[in-house]
């Protein structure tokens, strides 16, 4: 299961405690540590992608370098949640204007970004983070293995 988790992780845990799904991920997460401890103590994992690419977004990337590495996942969210490189000018981040569009070419970027914050080389994140998906999604793990 794919939770939507942005502005809503004190309502989303009061659901799931009500109905648990076993494991999934808990996309654009943005909540506080707290938050983020009881979703991945009930078996998501959280997404991260562009947000955690702004110098402001302080608190999520902490939370990015924090987590255990086992409880993160990469997502562009494309084409919403541009990364910060995809915002040129003053006037169209005043706008809330990106400069291109976001897309799941913007990936390895995002990669990297979170790499360097938790310094750590990006082929090691990029195992990690596909392993926690397949580990959440084990039907995504399986369509996979399954192509020629």
């Amino acid at each position: 299961m794919i939770l939507h988790v942005r502005r809503s992780a004190d309502l989303l845990l009061k659901g799931l405690r009500q109905h648990p799904v076993g494991s999934g991920i808990a996309h654009a997460f943005n909540g506080s540590a707290q938050q983020a401890q009881h979703l991945v103590d009930m078996g998501l994992a959280l997404g991260f992608g562009g947000a955690l690419t702004y110098d402001r977004a302080l608190q999520l990337r902490r939370l990015a370098v924090d987590l255990p590495l086992e409880a993160l996942v990469l997502e562009t969210d494309a084409p919403d949640m541009p990364p910060h490189w995809l915002y040129q000018t003053a006037e169209q981040r005043a706008q809330g204007q990106a400069q291109g569009r976001n897309s799941p070419a913007e990936l390895p970027r995002i990669a990297q970004a979170l790499a360097e914050l938790r310094g750590l080389p990006i082929e090691d994140l990029a195992r990690a983070s596909t392993d926690n998906a397949w580990r959440v999604l084990p039907k995504l793990a399986a369509l996979w293995q399954a192509l020629p």
